[in-house]
C-alpha cells in the first residue's frame, strides 16, 4: 500500500509534453502557489498545472496558465488561443504565442 502511495506521489509531480512539444524548453514557475510546467517551442506553449486543486480553488488557473506562459517565455499569449484536451480543464493548455 505504501509502495502505491509514493508511486502515486511521484506521478503527481512529473510533467511530460505533448508529442508536438519534444524538444521544447522546459520552465518551471510557481504562481500564487501554484507549481506549472511550461514548454516553449517556436509560437507555442503548453503549460500543465502540478499538483491537486479542489474545485473551488481553480478559478484562477487559467488566467495563471497564461501568466506563467508570458513570463517564462518572454512572449505575448495570442488572445484566444487557449485549447485544452477537455473543455474546462485546468489541468493543461495550449496556447500560440505572439514573439
Amino acid at each position: 500500500m505504501r509502495l502505491i502511495a509514493l508511486l502515486c506521489l511521484g506521478l503527481a509531480a512529473c510533467a511530460s509534453p505533448a508529442p508536438q512539444f519534444f524538444g521544447a524548453d522546459r520552465h518551471d514557475i510557481t504562481l500564487s502557489g501554484i507549481d506549472f510546467v511550461v514548454f516553449h517551442k517556436e509560437d507555442r506553449a503548453e503549460v500543465i498545472r502540478l499538483g491537486y486543486l479542489s474545485r473551488s480553488a481553480r478559478a484562477p488557473v487559467p488566467a495563471l496558465m497564461v501568466e506563467a506562459a508570458e513570463r517564462t517565455t518572454g512572449c505575448r499569449v495570442v488572445p484566444g488561443s487557449a485549447v485544452t484536451g477537455l473543455p474546462g480543464d485546468t489541468g493543461e493548455v495550449r496556447l500560440e504565442l505572439d514573439c
